[in-house]
């Protein structure tokens, strides 16, 4: 009988390990929800750039009418695409900004890459920048954020000014509450160890791109914009990232009655805009 117990257990243990390593493949696999949003303002130039590694990023540049305040570069969130930094672009656009929005690996009509994550996307960011070939400002959306930390720590010199939209404070953290909001069952009893595969995955290397860990190094004004009601990484990340970056460069605004993907909606969003732009460009 106690032998039976023991192969019941040794069964379960190694069934419980692999279900939760397909879990963790399963997360880099969802499938993509792209939304469809052309830009309708300036002169709209439609590419398709080199991306690393082989493969392309498709690419949306518009020029604004008259001559151009500088670039920004928007970078989309996890499972989305170019078009979702639509809304955010056309703000920046009548400010008189020409606007660089790119589609990440494996997301809308760029090339297929298996297994994309944050760093990924920081590369992709990176080539745009490439392609760009002056300093911009960066403005990113969840996974983008955090990739535009990464970014904006690699190279702080291609960078003017960080805007970052529902980005999480400590990876671990973040993922941890994510999936626990997905399901409530998934994140009780799979949650942690699926996690524990991923930092295996990236060489236990997950804490290292924390924004919380790279903040400090950038040294650049920072506009950190966050959902009152984000239930994906509540608003302490907003409080936690801010601290983190040198005194006085980083600036909070709470959108109230937001969502994690709905602050561009909030009335005051584009004066918040307008006004930190106008503190910090000549």
């Amino acid at each position: 009988m106690e032998m039976i117990l023991i192969y019941i257990l040794s069964g379960g243990g190694i069934l419980y390990v692999l279900l939760t390593l397909y879990f963790a493949y399963l997360v880099h696999q969802v499938p993509r929800k792209p939304v469809q949003n052309m830009p309708d303002w300036g002169t709209v130039i439609d590419t398709r750039i080199p991306a690393a590694g082989g493969g392309s990023l498709e690419v949306w540049r518009v020029e604004p009418e008259g001559r151009s305040r500088g670039i920004v570069v928007l970078a989309h969130g996890w499972s989305r695409n170019r078009d979702r930094m639509v809304g955010r672009a056309r703000i920046f656009g009548k400010m008189g900004f020409t606007t660089v929005m790119h589609s990440a690996r494996d997301h809308g009509r760029s090339s297929p890459y298996r297994f994309m994550n944050a760093p990924r996307f920081a590369e992709d960011i990176g080539t745009v920048l490439d392609w760009v070939k002056e300093p911009v400002l960066l403005y990113g959306h969840s996974v983008g954020a955090v990739a535009a930390v990464i970014e904006a720590n690699r190279n702080p010199r291609r960078i003017k000014l960080l805007f970052l939209e529902g980005c999480y404070a400590k990876t671990k953290e973040a993922l941890l509450s994510l999936y626990r909001g997905y399901n409530r069952v998934f994140g009780m009893f799979f949650a942690r160890m699926v996690v524990w595969w991923m930092d295996v995955f990236y060489r236990h290397g997950l804490d290292s791109i924390s924004p919380t860990k790279l903040a400090s190094g950038i040294d650049l004004p920072v506009l950190i914009i966050h959902g009152e009601k984000d239930q994906n990484f509540p608003p302490h990340h907003a409080r936690s990232l801010k601290n983190s970056f040198p005194a006085g460069r980083a600036e909070v605004f709470i959108a109230k009655d937001t969502d994690h993907s709905s602050s561009s909606l909030q009335p005051e969003y584009p004066t918040v805009i307008r006004e930190f732009v106008g503190r910090h460009l000549p």
